[in-house]
């Protein structure tokens, strides 16, 4: 099949205008998705489940309503995946885990207002176990594998939903981000990743509604198919008691303007090491946002491996606190890193988990000062690009002679500034033939600046011929 032939290949926008107008026939698109889906789901493994009877007998019924002329949604027909650790109703949901074997009554929120807006859910993606990982493995369904590698992560925690896009089966899928779940897949995959901030899409799906470093997001073959997501599924709701009376402005969104605006650069947030290829893409872009009339300076952090640090013990705790009660039955057959994860959170006590409110403090009033002068500030969503799909997260912990931080993903930083939106963009490949992604980290709720920005970078990016499709696009052999 050549690239960009078939109308799933379309964004997600031009693609329900079709299949509104009779042009298109969702259910050419939806069975597309799934012949795409079931093509790379042996050398991939991105899915847990696909929903094929359903999916198709939903296509129909959308091009039964549009031969009607009834009213239609702004996603009608648009196939999507959603994640394993999200709910769906009457779809096996078992958040990547053996101990978990649910068959929720009740779909999210979130996954409901894109139905609502007529997208279709053809599937359910691999997550590790409990979402804990920046690499998609878990003991039930196995290694996720990276489109541009089979020998590479997807990254995680919502890898499946990466590769489901990054191989052409869906324009978006969703994801969830609690520490760069979204990003990091994004970043590695090659795919638009938006952590939105905090509250702009209601979070619904955890034991607790005043958890406050958990998001949803889109995963998105582009910017423009981040913005479809994010107009289907944010605004409040009282099912999040944190959602955010705000709406979301596609127009806005889609405003592309660089010129005047102004960004701050940091390409190690001051304690990184970073690999030299991602360095190199970070710099090439950044060059090219100078070159389309944008202000990018460099600026220093005063951030240390603290930061990472006390993420990972609030990490702990959320995993203790959620989970922990599955150890006595299930201990064997979970994965040993989520246990060892859970057992760290039971030993923390309560006022070293506090103090990490003053870290936060200092974080935010750092950035509140750089916004004072830019826009939005710049860094790599990865310090590396895809590593082995064998490694781990324990691989990615270690300090570098002099003091340098090897850390994977550079994205957890702003899940302690949850209130700041953080985009993840594909901005070409290193040198290792793998993508690069670019953070814009935007002001607090500016979730429409970010994505305005992260538009107008895709399209320098395009005329520079900066963009790479995947070799595994549209289940294409490497």
């Amino acid at each position: 099949m050549q690239q960009d032939s078939h109308p799933l290949d379309l964004p997600a926008d031009a693609m329900a205008e079709g299949m509104r107008a009779g042009r298109i026939r969702a259910e050419t698109v939806v069975a597309e998705a799934l012949e795409r889906a079931r093509a790379v789901a042996g050398p991939l493994n991105p899915f847990v489940l696909l929903r094929e009877e359903q999916a198709l007998a939903a296509a129909r019924r959308a091009d039964a309503a549009a031969a009607r002329g009834e009213a239609t949604g702004a996603l009608h027909g648009v196939p999507f995946a959603a994640k394993d650790l999200t709910p769906t109703a009457g779809d096996l949901t078992t958040l990547g885990s053996w101990t978990e074997e649910a068959l929720p009554d009740r779909t999210a929120l979130c996954i409901r207002r894109l139905e609502q807006a007529g997208a279709i859910l053809i599937g359910k993606t691999t997550t590790p176990e409990f979402a804990h990982s920046s690499f998609t493995y878990s003991p039930r369904w196995g290694v996720t594998r990276n489109p541009w590698d089979e020998t590479r992560t997807s990254g995680g925690s919502s890898g499946g939903s990466a590769v489901a896009v990054a191989a052409g089966v869906v324009p978006f899928a969703e994801g969830t981000d609690m520490g760069g779940s979204v990003r990091i897949p994004a970043a590695l995959c090659g795919t638009v990743g938006l952590k939105p901030s905090l509250g702009r899409i209601p979070m619904t799906i955890l034991p607790s509604v005043f958890d406050n470093i958990s998001h949803f997001g889109p995963l998105a073959r582009t910017v423009e198919d981040a913005v479809a997501f994010m107009a289907a599924a944010s605004g409040p709701s009282d099912e999040d008691i944190q959602s955010l009376p705000l709406a979301f402005s596609a127009a806005a969104a889609r405003d592309g303007r660089l010129a005047g605006r102004r960004f701050a650069l940091s390409v190690d947030l001051g304690y990184y090491e970073v690999q030299p290829g991602v360095e190199t893409a970070i710099r090439e872009t950044a060059a090219l946002l100078r070159a389309g009339g944008a202000v990018v300076e460099e600026v220093s952090l005063p951030w240390t491996r603290a930061v990472n640090d006390r993420w990972l013990d609030l990490w702990c705790v959320f995993m203790s606190a959620y989970f922990g009660d599955r150890l006595e039955e299930h201990r064997e057959r979970m994965d040993p890193a989520i246990v060892e994860l859970i057992e760290q959170g039971f030993a923390l006590g309560a006022t070293p988990v506090k103090r990490v409110e003053l870290l936060r403090t200092a974080m935010w009033r750092d950035m509140a000062r750089l916004f004072e002068r830019y826009d939005a500030l710049l860094c790599p969503a990865c310090a590396v690009t895809a590593p082995a799909a064998g490694s781990g997260d324990d691989a990615f912990m270690a300090d570098a002679p002099g003091g340098r931080y090897r850390g994977l993903d550079m994205t957890c930083p702003f899940n302690l500034l949850p209130q700041c939106p953080a985009l993840s963009l594909p901005v070409g490949l290193a040198a290792d033939g793998l993508p690069v992604g670019l953070q814009i980290v935007g002001r607090r709720f500016a979730d429409e600046e970010v994505l305005s920005i992260a538009l107008a970078a895709e399209r320098l990016l395009a005329k520079a011929g900066r963009t790479a499709v995947s070799p595994r696009r549209h289940g294409g052999r490497r």
